[in-house]
């Protein structure tokens, strides 16, 4: 028995008596809404444009990099969803895989991407400010239009109180609108006529290089839009058999969603019309994209029904999002992040109350100094990423360990996966550098302030020397500080100094390299501190 046994056995018992509370009730459909309704929020309202002003009709081949890619960290995700079924599975799995800095770290950007959600209350607000002048102005919540978010706070906090079976009823509905309303639109624009040789006219295919299709991933909110298929993983360990119902349940999410944006992205080229390309597709440029597209074509009715779904759209992701951030508290109070009073399971209705309490008071707390969608949303797509990577390290851990132990084979494993897991890490690395310096140079210190927070939780604790978790762990905060100093560097926002495409090269050159180094040193890790046995239920 190792050492380290001993020291888990005063936790075990309080986290698997809370851990049997999470009631098993998502079947294959409920996840798959749960995942689609997660990434179709408010970027299909915005996220057409902004890409065809990057890279024009070339935006297209953006959609289809970011559906494979996406799905490359997907069966990452799924793997260890299937493998390591867990309630906010996301924020455990770094911590057994290599350790308690990463831990921290990770959790700590968890904890600040319930931004996220505030992101969609604060668009919602925007596109209500069309019936109720005076809740947005001049890009920010005004008095009033926060005080009625912080109320739609508390509502998706209501609805997310009582039970997961009725949490997933009235998501099944959401999502049922949110896919009827963009299909619609598509149909409808579509119907109303076309302009030929879009495709090809003014400045042709890639107007602006090819290059721009890596830009519009970022700038054109392509991730973001794409971002939020691991939802069904953190319902895992709440789902009917995990390994059967999840996997398909993600990569169902993400096939539909890619879909829908590429039939908006169709309907955005072929409809604008030709007096508004004077100067080109970035001279194309609405506040509310398809609503005004809408009025444009003498559509009100489309436009009516756009404006009501626009509150809608980003109100079903922030119900989403209201539940995913009550799980990630859960599993980050599981981690020792924060006190185990915030992963207390209701007996009656298995959610966790006391976590749900808390992210409302951090979500109103986001929306305080940042206010507009814009803000709120340049940051939280890179700590959304750097959770990714994290998971490709795992993945890649435990299946160094089992083959150190004889294990050649487990249940949920997915085909090929030991050389997706660099891809995937790779992939995730290179999303996050593309996202620019002017995010960068915001998200990557906001995410390293998880190590002084490290250093603090562990101060007084015992369990492993420090000096060993900080070796364990190390990898990660040269990651961070290696994308920081190549972003200054690189053409993406930076100095232009490492001309493109040799700073691209240099990332994926220094990603690849981070990652064999992590996984070498979680192997390590696990051989002196085994990760807890998969939970049973």
């Amino acid at each position: 028995m190792s050492q380290s046994e001993p020291r888990r056995a005063p936790e075990a018992p309080t986290v698997l008596s809370e851990e049997r509370r999470l009631r098993k009730e998502l079947g294959f459909w409920s996840l798959a809404a749960i995942g689609f309704s997660n990434i179709l929020g408010s970027g299909w309202l915005f996220a057409a444009m902004f890409a065809a002003q990057t890279a024009g009709p070339a935006s297209l081949l953006s959609w289809v990099a970011a559906g494979v890619l996406c799905g490359l960290v997907a069966l990452v995700m799924v793997e260890l969803g299937a493998t390591r079924p867990e309630g906010g599975g996301t924020v455990r799995w770094p911590l057994y895989a290599s350790g308690r800095l990463v831990g921290t770290v990770i959790g700590w950007s968890v904890l600040l991407s319930v931004g996220g959600t505030a992101a969609e209350i604060s668009a919602i607000m925007q596109y209500a400010a069309h019936y109720l002048p005076g809740l947005y102005d001049n890009g920010r919540l005004t008095a009033s239009g926060l005080a009625v978010a912080s109320g739609l706070s508390i509502l998706l906090t209501a609805l997310n109180w009582f039970a997961v079976r009725t949490f997933a009823r009235l998501n099944n509905l959401v999502s049922l609108f949110k896919v009827v309303v963009p299909v619609l639109t598509v149909v409808a624009l579509f119907l109303s006529g076309t302009h030929s040789g879009r495709l090809t006219d003014h400045g042709g295919f890639a107007p602006y290089g090819y290059a721009a299709c890596l830009t519009a991933l970022a700038s054109g909110g392509i991730v973001y839009s794409v971002n939020g298929f691991q939802a069904p993983l953190d319902f895992s360990g709440e789902a009917r058999n995990p390994r059967r119902n999840v996997p398909g349940a993600v990569l169902t999410g993400i096939g539909l969603a890619v879909l829908v944006y590429l039939g908006l992205q169709l309907a955005f080229l072929y409809t604008v019309p030709d007096s508004l390309l004077g100067h080109g597709w970035q001279g194309v440029n609405f506040e509310s994209p398809f609503g005004q597209l809408a009025l444009v074509l003498n559509l009100h009715w489309l436009a009516t029904l756009l404006y009501a779904d626009a509150v809608v759209s980003p109100g079903g992701s922030a119900y989403v999002g209201v539940a995913l951030d009550a799980r990630h508290t859960y599993a980050l109070a599981k981690n020792g992040l924060l006190p185990r009073f915030f992963m207390r399971i209701d007996a009656r209705s298995g959610m966790a109350h006391r976590a749900l309490l808390l992210n409302l008071v951090v979500i109103v707390l986001f929306m305080l100094p940042f206010g507009g969608w814009q803000d709120i949303v340049s940051v939280m797509g890179d700590m959304y990423l750097l959770i990714y990577a994290a998971s490709a390290v795992a993945v890649a851990v435990f299946r160094a360990r089992d083959r150190e132990q004889g294990v050649t084979r487990k249940d949920g494993q997915v085909p090929g996966v030991r050389w997706i897991a660099p891809i995937s890490f790779v992939v995730a690395s290179e999303f996050v550098y593309w996202s620019g310096w002017h995010d960068l140079r915001l998200a990557l210190p906001l995410v390293l302030a998880g190590v002084p927070l490290f250093l603090l939780l562990r101060r007084d604790a015992g369990g492993r020397p420090v000096r060993d978790e900080l070796r364990d762990g190390a990898w990660l905060v040269c990651q961070l500080a290696a994308l920081t100093l190549l972003s200054w560097l690189g053409t993406f926002g930076g100095s232009g100094r490492l001309s493109a495409p040799y700073d691209t090269i240099v990332v994926g050159v220094v990603s690849l390299a981070v990652f064999g180094w992590a996984v070498r040193s979680g192997t390590a890790h696990l051989r002196a501190e085994p990760a807890p046995p998969v939970p049973v239920g």
